[in-house]
């Protein structure tokens, strides 16, 4: 009983001590806006995508960071400069109701510029886009009745940014995801559709669905690479294969990412000793430094835990960040991938908190490459090797 006394002791002197902290001045909320620039071009580890090596800034940025004051408006600043980076894989800790939708976690279609149109180059499985008729191929031609040509021109124009290279497919595939609090409106290869975003109606699912096809035993992950459950699921399903049994591991819909403790349980099974699976390298030691730091990561056997049949990997646009790293990995150990492109996210990201604050933002600060060098990135699933 002692612990619970002590605490109910220091309860109400630790609420005195909240309430003499003195609220944030607007000076506060502009000094971390004001940081933000320094932070990206310190620890950022994809620099090299801009001109001159800096994160891209405008005079509309820097007014806008100026102009900070409190909360909302340095979350309204901090969304704004790191969607400046063009970057999937870069994001705010927080958000706002009405902020575009995450890609790849909640959009259902990949879209790159070809030419003059904007191609719809997949459609997620089970997705609303999908169940409404919109298939790969087809076109992106407006969104919200203003021509996707234009609606990405103004989506930059926001920000001082005009498009162009990788701001085009980026600004068209969050469109295309639409706002979190509302439907979307989008008119795909003359057809006007409109489409509820990835935000609603989401159900619980189990980590994973296990089935068979034929010999092969499939074990498909439903976006739950990061979730404490997914090890013993996993466990469960292996414990079922049968001695030498084909396995199928199904990543198509992992966009969410997860961790490597997950991802390391997985690879563990087909492992008998010690083997690299990807490596790392962190840039931003090297500009402090001069030092360049590159290490290999290895998965490990899991004592009681193997399997020695053939092994398949599915993947797809909508295997992302720790997906595509199970990918790499898989392949490192022998696996055969297929499925083509993934998501492409850059790099493994880090929790920066602001200093006065401590609002977060996240982005890549360690680039990744498979165990052949090749940048995780342009991983293509099913490329010879």
């Amino acid at each position: 009983m002692r612990p619970l006394l002590l605490l109910a002791a220091l309860l109400p002197f630790a609420g005195a001590v909240q309430a003499q902290t003195p609220a944030l001045t607007p000076e506060a909320y502009r000094a971390d806006a004001l940081s933000i620039e320094g932070l990206v071009n310190a620890n950022y580890a994809y620099l090299d995508r801009f001109p001159g090596g800096v994160m891209p800034m405008t005079e509309t940025l820097r007014a806008e960071a100026a102009a900070v004051h409190d909360r909302s408006t340095l979350l309204r600043y901090a969304g704004h400069a790191i969607t400046a980076l063009a970057d999937h894989h870069a994001i705010t800790g927080a958000s706002f109701s009405d902020d575009w939708g995450l890609v790849p976690s909640y959009s259902d279609l990949w879209i790159e510029p070809e030419g003059a149109v904007w191609r719809i180059t997949a459609v997620r499985e089970g997705s609303p886009a999908e169940a409404a008729g919109v298939r790969a191929g087809q076109t992106l031609d407006a969104v919200g009745g203003v021509t996707t040509t234009e609606a990405v021109r103004a989506f930059w124009a926001e920000l001082g940014l005009e498009p162009g290279g990788d701001r085009d497919g980026y600004g068209a595939r969050v469109l295309a995801a639409g706002r979190r609090d509302r439907a979307r409106d989008l008119t795909i290869s003359g057809r006007r559709l409109t489409l509820p975003n990835l935000y609603a109606g989401s159900t619980d699912r189990p980590p994973l669905s296990v089935s068979e096809d034929g010999p092969t035993l499939v074990i498909r992950f439903n976006d739950s690479l990061g979730d404490g459950e997914t090890i013993a699921a996993f466990d469960a399903a292996m414990a079922t294969a049968r001695p030498g049994q084909p396995i199928r591991i199904d990543l198509t819909d992992t966009a969410s990412g997860g961790n490597t403790s997950v991802a390391r349980a997985v690879m563990g099974w087909f492992v008998t000793e010690a083997r690299p699976y990807q490596i790392h390298n962190l840039p931003s030691e090297a500009r402090e430094t001069g030092v360049r730091r590159q290490w290999i990561e290895q998965v490990l056997p899991r004592p009681g835990k193997h399997h020695d049949g053939p092994v398949t990997v599915r993947a797809g646009r909508w295997t992302g960040s720790m997906g595509e790293g199970l990918t790499i990995g898989l392949a490192a150990i022998g696996a055969r991938t297929e499925g083509g492109l993934m998501a492409g996210l850059l790099g493994a990201i880090y929790d920066f908190r602001l200093e006065r604050t401590g609002m977060v933002i996240k982005f890549p600060a360690e680039r990744l490459y498979a165990v052949d060098g090749t940048p995780r990135e342009a991983f293509v699933a099913g490329a010879p090797r």
